[in-house]
């Protein structure tokens, strides 16, 4: 088992992964490491992340850097489990360029409505810290809820209504 990963261990990542890929790309960063580099937490076990579009000698640049840095590394963004909300990528923060490639935080309200999906305690503190920061608004929220809704179907593992049900509570809930 790797060790957890700090905003240090997280930034050396980045900036390494930038370095040594061989050409151009953007990495959305999400979950853990979008916690911790905004500091509601101080540690994530892994760092998820999307390539899109993918820079060339990513996979063989991160089987190196995970053994290198002793960090953990998932291939996984919101739009794994729930329908990509249109405008996603324009909604992601930057973070910074490291060679030729373009790191972001994945969309808030993707990640957001992914982990009201999920609805575990550490996501629902995650969403709540979104909102503190103002990284999401519930207006917004709802209405990017509203526009996947009928994609729902495509995930057979989510149940619609509890889904609806949970973002309507925690909007009403943090008006």
């Amino acid at each position: 088992m790797r060790s957890e990963s700090d905003r240090h261990r997280i930034e050396t990542f980045i900036s390494t992964l930038g370095e040594r890929v061989r050409g151009a790309g953007r990495i959305y960063l999400t979950g853990g490491a979008t916690a911790v580099l905004f500091d509601w937490r101080t540690m994530t076990i892994d760092m998820d992340l999307k390539a899109d579009p993918e820079p060339p000698g990513l996979f063989e640049t991160i089987a190196l850097l995970k053994d290198e840095l002793d960090v953990n590394v998932e291939l996984a963004s919101p739009d794994d489990f729930i329908p990509a909300l249109p405008g996603w990528r324009e909604r992601s923060l930057f973070i910074a360029r490291h060679g030729l490639v373009d790191f972001f935080h994945y969309d808030p309200y993707g990640q957001a409505l992914s982990k009201l999906q999920r609805r575990h305690d550490r996501d629902l503190v995650d969403v709540k810290f979104m909102l503190e920061r103002d990284l999401i608004s519930v207006e917004k929220l709802w209405q990017m809820f509203e526009l996947i809704e009928p994609q729902l179907l495509r995930y057979p593992a989510i149940d619609p209504a509890s889904f609806r049900k949970a973002v309507s509570y925690f909007c009403e809930a943090n008006r």
